[in-house]
């Protein structure tokens, strides 16, 4: 694998220079709203603004905060339901010296109090939508301004305040891999140093469309940065006002060349569209977030024109763009994790062993990201800050960051992120991955998207659950999943459990959200609707067992026992209660002669001793399962089905 050609050229594309990292992002911002004033700077289904009339809108946020607060720098709450009040909102705090803290509100009222009681914010921006929610807080002493309907007509002047690029300019605010929320504080130089790298890196330019699809995340600030500091136009999408399957018409529609995106965003762009070269305006596809595979990298192929580059990026709330790996239409993905290729400028990547130590190429371990334009740390977790940001080298502003995710460097320097160390399991004694398991079910033609997680089952230990949305609802078919897999991975990395769903639960960023995933404790994923009754006492009667040995209360009847989470001594409780009480012809010698309750019933009725025994038997302990013991053993007696001595 090598470095693909750049992305091919656009009209004017100006270089990023170092020397302008040395401002704030306001500061960038006003030279792009003085060079383009009547450019097109943000769009929404509703409403375009120009780069001047965006630059005058966020002067009045600052003036009224200014107004309020004074000039003294502090954290300023975002709770906006449409991206560009949240733009406006954003640019406006910081202008007026402070920083911006994006609340999704989406979250849970306890999470947004928890972040708002950590940050001790006076002031908290909202629009006309969202403007009721932060009433409720008032008592908090939270002074919530609409910035739909300011008073007082403040000035639409640039304040022009002395601002340090070193103050701080936002705290993004994310729950991680814990659910508990934490604040990582960027300043300006870093941020604006960040957007640099991947300035240069796409050659992005005042022509380019900009898509924002992403909710208030470190990734929406970002894009919105890539953008407006460049002077390119920015066109937002509510994705959950708007439904995904009209994606592909907006970005066609919007003429968007630089779509920026999760992997499952645009997953599902490509394959709402049919044909060749369906969005000929795309000059690059900025994909990451996920992890990214082969199969990602031919749809790009199929849907997209010849001079589109797919470019895979490594990055997170705590660094800057790590990595960038570009793929045009004739790169060869030798392996089915797509790297995300080669360290970006202000940036050393490692592998680490348990201890710290230096891997080499090809040895899976820790990613570590050494750089001087690092996240300050979290907001107030002094703590959780020295653990993970670790000075380093010769110079001062040389800092190392642990990402907590896997990877491992090809002999020739390229990156390849192989998941979270969150995202293992420990499976009867092996380590599993989920991504590597994954990554063998998006092989499966039938299968649309797909997630592994471990979930405790006991005494028993940990096992796999598979989270899976087919093609379509025929080719939901859990058994042969179950088949492929096999021969493809060891016995232990294939899930015990199929969980069947019409869509995978996204968060605020678009990115699968593992923990909104429904409990596969109870169901197998077949939906209720879906399930086939029993059609006979005897599967009745079997389904009890099975529910009662599998602790489920519900699956298909044509589901396999092992794939629902049963093991070998179940099964055997199961054969042992089958003889027991069936005469049969042929004795069953094990589960997977009958591995599904149809086709144990259907075993047992063509070994039967005698024509319809079976059912009379089933139906007669159906009957008498609410009875007294007493009366249990008279019925059975009554009718010679006494059960053996002992």
């Amino acid at each position: 694998m090598s470095w693909s050609p750049a992305p091919r050229p656009v009209n004017h594309f100006d270089e990023f220079r170092l020397e302008d990292t040395a401002q704030t992002l306001s500061g960038r911002f006003e030279q792009q709203a003085r060079r383009y004033p009547k450019r097109l700077a943000v769009k929404n289904r509703w409403t375009a603004l120009s780069y001047d009339e965006l630059n005058r809108a966020a002067n009045r946020v600052a003036h009224a905060l200014l107004d309020r607060a004074g000039a003294e720098h502090e954290p300023v709450a975002l709770l906006c339901s449409a991206a560009l009040s949240t733009i406006v909102a954003a640019l406006g705090v910081l202008k007026a010296g402070k920083a911006f803290v994006p609340l999704d509100r989406r979250l849970p009222k306890n999470k947004i109090a928890t972040i708002l009681t950590s940050l001790e914010a006076r002031f908290l921006l909202t629009d006309d939508h969202s403007h009721g929610v932060a009433e409720a807080w008032q008592p908090r002493c939270i002074n919530s301004l609409n910035i739909d309907a300011l008073q007082g007509s403040p000035s639409s002047l640039n304040p022009d305040l002395a601002i340090s690029p070193d103050s701080i300019a936002y705290v993004n605010f994310t729950s991680g891999s814990t659910g508990e929320p934490k604040g990582v504080v960027w300043n300006h130089r870093c941020e604006l140093f960040g957007i640099r790298t991947k300035t240069n890196a796409l050659h992005l330019a005042a022509e380019d469309r900009v898509s924002l699809l992403r909710a208030n995340s470190v990734g929406a600030a970002r894009d919105m940065f890539l953008a407006l500091l460049n002077g390119a136009a920015l066109l937002t999408l509510d994705l959950d006002e708007a439904s995904l399957v009209s994606l592909p018409k907006w970005l066609r529609e919007e003429k968007i060349s630089v779509f920026s995106c999760v992997a499952t965003v645009f997953r599902h762009a490509a394959r709402s569209s049919t044909g060749r070269d369906t969005f000929p305006g795309v000059r690059l596809i900025h994909i990451g977030g996920e992890p990214v595979f082969k199969a990602d990298v031919e749809l790009y192929k199929r849907r997209f024109s010849d001079d589109c580059l797919f470019v895979n990026r490594y990055s997170m709330s705590e660094t800057q763009a790590v990595a960038y790996f570009f793929i045009d239409k004739r790169s060869e993905i030798d392996e089915e994790r797509v790297p995300v290729g080669y360290p970006l400028d202000g940036n050393e990547v490692f592998i680490l062993d348990k201890r710290g130590k230096t891997l080499g190429a090809r040895a899976v371990g820790e990613i570590a990201v050494r750089s001087p334009y690092l996240a300050l740390g979290y907001w107030r977790q002094a703590e959780l800050t020295r653990a993970k940001f670790r000075a380093g080298g010769t110079d001062g502003n040389l800092r190392t960051y642990r990402t907590g995710d896997l990877g491992y460097r090809l002999a020739d320097g390229c990156l390849v992120h192989v998941g979270r160390k969150d995202f293992q399991a420990k499976i009867r004694g092996h380590r599993v991955e989920m991504s590597a398991v994954e990554i063998a079910l998006h092989e499966i033609p039938s299968v649309k998207q797909a997630v592994v997680v471990s979930e405790s089952h006991g005494a028993k230990g940990d096992r796999l659950v598979a989270y899976v949305v087919a093609k379509n609802k025929r080719a939901a078919r859990s058994n042969y999943w179950r088949a492929r897999l096999q021969t493809r991975l060891p016995e232990y990395m294939v899930p015990a459990q199929f969980v069947v769903l019409d869509s995978l639960p996204v968060n605020a960023a678009g990115k699968i959200d593992r923990r909104a995933l429904p409990a596969a404790n109870k169901a197998s994923g077949v939906q209720a609707a879906r399930l086939t009754p029993p059609r006979s006492a005897v599967e009745k009667l079997l389904l009890g067992w099975w529910r009662e040995a599998l602790k489920l209360d519900s699956f298909g009847m044509d589901e396999g026992f092992v794939e629902l989470g049963g093991d070998s001594l179940q099964a055997a409780q199961i054969i042992g209660r089958v003889l027991d009480l069936f005469p049969l012809r042929k004795p069953l010698i094990a589960l997977a002669e009958a591995p599904t309750v149809a086709a144990l019933a259907g075993f047992i009725l063509a070994q039967e001793t005698k024509t319809g025994q079976s059912e009379e038997i089933a139906k007669l302990y159906l009957a008498i399962q609410s009875m007294s013991d007493g009366d249990v053993e008279d019925a059975l007696r009554k009718n010679g089905e006494a059960p053996n001595d002992g």
